[in-house]
């Protein structure tokens, strides 16, 4: 169990590299979360610091999730139930970063980047279901959770009897669910902000 709770601490710690907020400072001199949604992540650095920190962002907060999988994978093999687990680690930290204060993102690009390390074909489903809703909607927010939300099915049809998987690929969105609650508020009242801005 130690080389688990190992990969567990490291997938978070990995996770809690705040990326948006050392962006942010190196390059603008300003910490992301005192402007616009307050947000340590790819949407709010995109929108305050521009296209290129918003890639940037983007970026390296998927390539958390995906180091701490491809790192889990080269230890323990492909036992997904636990890469879950570990990948579910790394979402904490980023959203719950040590090195920022507890304070970061709301875990969309790092829980994709975990996703692509378990499932690339699970992936390439977020992403056509996202890049769907963001064309109709327009709505970042809800493409963001549509597309996270659509690894749930994905899954459930790939390997339905993977019960604890399935909880857990649950668990996961339920966990993006409430950290976009305050979006979900705003998606209900007709006033989101879309993208891209007027």
């Amino acid at each position: 169990m130690l080389p688990v709770a190992v990969l567990i601490l490291l997938a978070y710690l990995l996770g809690s590299i705040p990326t948006a907020v050392l962006y942010g400072r190196f390059f603008h001199k300003v910490d992301v979360r005192e402007f616009g949604s307050g947000n340590a992540g790819a949407t709010n650095s995109l929108r305050v610091l521009g296209k290129k920190a918003g890639l940037a962002v983007l970026i390296i907060d998927m390539l958390k999730g995906f180091l701490a999988i491809f790192i889990a994978k080269k230890v323990l093999g492909s036992d997904e139930s636990t890469l879950i687990i570990i990948g579910f680690a790394a979402v904490i930290g980023h959203l719950l970063p040590i090195f920022a204060g507890f304070k970061g993102g709301k875990g969309i690009a790092t829980s994709f980047g975990v996703i692509l390390a378990l499932n690339p074909y699970g992936a390439l489903v977020c992403l056509i279901v996202f890049a769907i809703v963001l064309t109709l909607s327009k709505y970042v927010s809800l493409a963001s959770l549509m597309g996270s939300f659509s690894f749930i099915p994905f899954n459930f049809f790939r390997r339905p009897d993977e019960h604890f998987f399935h909880a857990m690929a649950l668990a996961l969105f339920l966990l993006l669910l409430f950290t976009h609650r305050e979006n979900v508020k705003r998606l209900l009242a007709g006033n989101e902000n879309k993208y891209p801005p007027k």
